[in-house]
């Protein structure tokens, strides 16, 4: 009898050492995130983001640090080896996966509060377009980095993982050659997509024509682009397209941009007039940026002359609509006030 009281009098006894402890560790945590807390709020006074960083990782850090208290008190636990280190395993996987938790809100709070720099809008300049396509990019870049590392670090946990590694390992060079040839594709997106976004070929909201379809770059991810195209159509194209296709980007060096017109007339047309219904059609619209507009002759050749109209405006859109009115009001001008200049079919009878 004495000698199961005294057994269970240290069963107490080791119990509430690993009660203490655990208490301590608690303790500790909860002091933390009170300090990390206050200090917070304390900056967020005259700051906004310290809000915006404790409402992020607020979780992540009190779930990390509370699971690496308690994987620290498993030292101090009254129970079988075996079982305390099965404990013990099962702790550690979860800290790494609240600790991969935790970094990715990190760095999103980072690339977000980048990001929230540089919002679209028609004045953006190349730097805020090309930085907004990077910070995309890399963001899921590294969601996808920090993904493989923890899911890699606790898989090397288990001991018959380590093993199966270490066999892997031996046989590298098939294994390379096979894992390359099944994931060509995908890692060849991959690359095409890491390399649009530090090569600036195409950024976030430039507009392109791709495939005879005119659209803005809305989204650049590590596997496909996606663009709205004029009509409200979604056109989702794979990265290597734009590393291996040519393609037409207007906003590439600027927004601004020259537009043509193009009319075949009658050589009786009086270009000089032409040039003053030009001038008139632009002095009246809001379309044109004032910068450029020109009437040349560009051809003379199947009895009728090539008449090419130049204009220039602040950006795509409006460069779409003062073409379309350019070309509609000269045409108008033409059958009203030139009708000699309309082309016509000459025939010669003997």
């Amino acid at each position: 009898m004495d000698i199961e009281i005294l057994e269970e009098t240290a069963d107490v006894a080791s119990w509430t050492t690993w009660a203490m402890l655990l208490g301590v560790l608690v303790g500790i945590v909860v002091v933390i995130s009170v300090i990390t807390t206050v200090t917070l709020a304390l900056i967020g006074r005259r700051k906004h983001w310290p809000a915006e960083l404790s409402e992020r990782v607020r979780w992540p850090f009190r779930v990390t640090l509370l699971l690496i208290a308690v994987l620290a008190s498993t030292v101090a636990m009254p129970l079988d080896e075996a079982l305390v280190q099965g404990i013990f395993h099962t702790l550690a996987i979860a800290v790494i996966i609240a600790g991969a938790w935790l970094c990715a809100q990190l760095f999103l709070f980072f690339v977000d509060s980048g990001t929230r720099r540089y919002r679209l809008t028609e004045t953006d300049t190349f730097s805020a377009r090309k930085i907004r396509t990077q910070l995309q990019i890399v963001r899921r870049l590294v969601i996808v980095v920090i993904v493989v590392i923890a899911a890699g670090t606790i898989l090397m946990t288990f001991d018959a993982v380590r093993a199966v590694g270490a066999s892997v390992l031996a046989s590298a060079g098939i294994a390379s050659i096979v894992a390359g040839l099944a994931a060509q594709t995908v890692l060849s997106n991959l690359f095409a997509g890491v390399q649009l976004a530090f090569s600036e070929a195409i950024r976030v909201g430039d507009v392109v024509v791709v495939q005879g379809e005119f659209g803005r770059i809305r989204e650049i991810t590590l596997s496909y682009v996606v663009l709205e195209l004029w009509d409200q159509r979604t056109l989702v194209l794979p990265c290597t397209y734009f590393t291996t296709t040519p393609f037409e980007n207007w906003t590439k060096l600027g927004k601004a941009l020259l537009g043509t017109i193009y009319f075949d007339l009658d050589w009786r047309i009086s270009v000089d007039g032409m040039r003053a219904e030009l001038e008139r059609i632009l002095a009246e619209t809001d379309l044109w940026d004032g910068v450029s507009h020109g009437v040349q002759v560009t051809d003379a050749t199947g009895g009728n002359l090539q008449v090419r109209i130049v204009v220039s405006a602040r950006d795509s859109g409006q460069m779409w609509d003062l073409r379309c009115l350019v070309r509609e009001q000269i045409a108008d001008w033409v059958r009203r006030e030139m009708p000699e200049g309309l082309p016509l079919q000459r025939v010669t009878m003997d």
